[in-house]
């Protein structure tokens, strides 16, 4: 294989690698935490455990763990979407 081709291949890895890490920089606990206490809920361990996971993609669990700290429904909903997809 050639030197180009390799260096090549090499910066497409690296590439993809650094631009999947940005990606999910855009997942964001703070925008989940803060519309629970706009709530009105206090931002305990267990609703930022909550918005962890709804971070990781996990919308149903983060929903369930809100709901289940005090968070009515549908702020539940909003505060795990914004964990995973921030405005």
């Amino acid at each position: 294989m050639r030197m180009s081709v390799r260096i090549a291949g090499v910066l497409t890895g690296l590439t993809l690698t650094l631009g999947g890490g940005a990606f999910a920089a855009h997942a964001d606990i703070p925008a989940c935490t803060n519309l629970v206490a706009k709530s009105g809920v206090d931002v305990s361990d267990a609703v930022t455990s909550a918005c962890v996971q709804g971070v990781h993609g996990d919308l149903q669990g983060c929903a369930s763990a809100l709901t289940a700290a005090g968070v009515a429904g549908g702020a539940a909903n909003g505060a795990c979407r914004y964990a995973a997809n921030p405005p």
